[in-house]
Parts: structure tokens; C-alpha cells; sequence
């Protein structure tokens, strides 16, 4: 028993589920949630310069020049799943209400996480060059993709288009100085500390694990403090959570076997399955208060925290899974 339970219940997913409960069960005052994001900021700039010291820079260079990896990811991201959106949105809006099934398009309209794909494409023991390339090209185009999405689809989308430069601008510095600035140090290092890091892959296991359980955390106190909750009854939540796996499980299927489709080894498949069905919270709620009204920023909002969390509970059992493959 014991040894079946040890196979499929990965304490880390238990310990993601314990600090997702505490999210949302213990009131985080404002002094305390500023204290906490500023740990995920740093775990995150921690997390990035131990990728950038660990990886020769040989293999960043493949990750970039690798084509159908990049591609798969971009087609993923803002082909695959605005169509999917699309449909979805359409489905549920009898049932969860419009602005709920509009928060289900913006969704689909997002790029892909950069923080928690990477991790995950580490702890899978996928190609992590690739992952880093392909989510951060995602969020850079992200920036200027998604509010022309937006545009596009979500004809009551309100926001102006000073507001949503703004917010690009932001959004780029942050991908800019908080990820690429760290992982482009941790190369200059790597030369002299990089054969130290890669003898000890307890230590970036222990970094990926740790920042993604502090940014979680962040996460889902901020949205309950800010009450994102408060207005969506039990039921909404319950179609939102059933509708967002069977989302999340026709992303998964489509990245896991276009990368078979497209002849990718296993590595890049990982990295392909990682980043090409995840969705960024950390740009959706921003970018979400400048494209729309304040009324319905918030109700838009929850749908992405759902599918957020649910992401990140899945990836972590489909990583413990693939990283024991062989």
C-alpha cells in the first residue's frame, strides 16, 4: 500500500493543495500580502539565475534555433487555444452566465506562464533551454498579441489604448528584468559555477519546488483579499473547475501528441506539453483591469485563477510522472 500510494500521491502536489488551502482560508492583510510578493519576486529571480548558471549556453542555442519546438509552442498558445476558447466560452455561457464565459475567452487569449513551465519542464527532466526560449517569446508577443485578441474576439471589451501600451510596457520590463536579467547573469557565471550546479540537482529541484509554491501562495491570497470570490456563486465555481480540466485535458492531449506529430524527442515534448498548455495569471490579472471596466475585470478574472490553480496541481503529477520514465 505503501508503495502504491509513494508512486502516485507526490508529496509536493499534497503540499501545492495544502498551500492553495491556506491561500484561501487564512485573511493576509495588506502588509503581509506586500511581504509575500516580494518573496515570490525574489524565489522567481532566484529560480531564473540557478537555470541560467546550470545550462551550458550550448544548449540555449539549440533551444532558440529549435524551430518546430518555438512554432508548436506560438500555434499552441494563440491558435489553438483562442479556437478552443471560442467554442468553450459559447457552451457554458447558458450556464455560468456571460461575463464568466467572457473570463473563459480571455483566458485562451493569454500567453503561456514562463515560471511554472519551466519548473515543471525541469522536474519532468524535459529540454529547459527550449522551455525557457518558447515561454518567453510567448510572453513578449504576449504583450501586444493578446490586447489585439482581445480587441478582436471580446466585442464588449473596454480599455484604452494608452492603458494597454502602458500596461505592455510594464509587462515587457518585468519579463525583462526579472527573468531574462537573472538567467542572462547566471550565464556569464556559468563558465566558472555551472559543472558545481549541475552535480547538485537537489538544489534546483529544491529552487523550482520552493518558487513555485511561494508564487502560488501570492497568487491566491491576493485574489482573496481582493474578494474575487465573493460575487461567483458555489455552482459557477463548480462548471468553471469541471469546464477548465476538460480545457486544460484537450491542451495537454493536443501539445502531447502534436509533439509526437511533429517527430519532437522526448525532451522537447515535455517542454512543448509545459508551455504550450499552461496560461499566465501574472499578465492576465493586470492586463484584465486595463483592457476591461473595473465591474467586470474581477468577474473576468476568475475563470484564470481557476484554471491557474488547476494547471498547476496537474503539471506537477504529470511531471513527477515523466521525470520517473525511465
Amino acid at each position: 500500500m505503501r508503495r502504491v500510494l509513494s508512486r502516485w500521491v507526490d508529496p509536493f502536489v499534497v503540499t501545492l493543495v495544502v498551500v492553495m488551502v491556506l491561500g484561501l482560508m487564512v485573511p493576509v492583510g495588506p502588509g503581509v500580502q506586500q511581504v509575500v510578493d516580494v518573496a515570490a519576486d525574489v524565489a522567481v529571480t532566484i529560480l531564473f539565475l540557478v537555470y541560467g548558471a546550470r545550462l551550458s549556453t550550448r544548449e540555449v542555442w539549440a533551444g532558440l534555433r529549435n524551430w518546430r519546438l518555438q512554432g508548436g509552442i506560438l500555434v499552441a498558445t494563440y491558435v489553438l487555444f483562442p479556437v478552443l476558447g471560442l467554442v468553450v466560452a459559447w457552451a457554458i455561457a447558458p450556464l455560468v452566465g456571460a461575463p464568466l464565459a467572457a473570463g473563459m475567452l480571455y483566458l485562451s487569449l493569454l500567453p503561456s506562464t514562463v515560471q511554472s513551465s519551466v519548473a515543471f519542464t525541469s522536474v519532468a527532466r524535459g529540454n529547459v533551454a527550449g522551455a525557457i526560449c518558447g515561454a518567453t517569446v510567448s510572453n513578449v508577443l504576449g504583450m501586444v498579441l493578446t490586447p489585439l485578441l482581445v480587441l478582436w474576439l471580446m466585442t464588449d471589451a473596454d480599455g484604452g489604448a494608452g492603458a494597454t501600451a502602458g500596461h505592455g510596457l510594464d509587462g515587457l520590463q518585468t519579463v525583462l528584468l526579472q527573468l531574462l536579467l537573472p538567467f542572462v547573469v547566471g550565464q556569464l557565471l556559468q563558465p566558472w559555477v555551472g559543472d558545481w550546479v549541475r552535480a547538485r540537482r537537489w538544489l534546483t529541484l529544491s529552487v523550482d519546488r520552493g518558487a513555485i509554491l511561494v508564487v502560488v501562495f501570492s497568487a491566491v491570497a491576493a485574489a482573496s483579499s481582493a474578494g474575487v470570490w465573493a460575487g461567483t456563486s458555489a455552482w459557477a465555481i463548480v462548471v468553471l473547475l469541471g469546464v477548465s480540466g476538460v480545457f486544460l485535458a484537450i491542451m495537454l492531449g493536443l501539445t502531447w501528441w502534436g509533439g509526437a506529430a511533429l517527430k519532437l524527442p522526448v525532451e522537447d515534448r515535455i517542454a512543448l506539453l509545459m508551455c504550450g498548455s499552461k496560461k499566465s495569471l501574472a499578465t492576465g490579472l493586470p492586463m484584465a483591469s486595463v483592457l476591461f471596466p473595473v465591474a467586470a475585470a474581477g468577474v473576468i478574472a476568475v475563470p484564470v485563477i481557476i484554471f491557474h490553480q488547476l494547471q498547476l496541481v496537474v503539471c506537477a503529477v504529470l511531471a513527477r510522472r515523466l521525470a520517473l520514465r525511465d
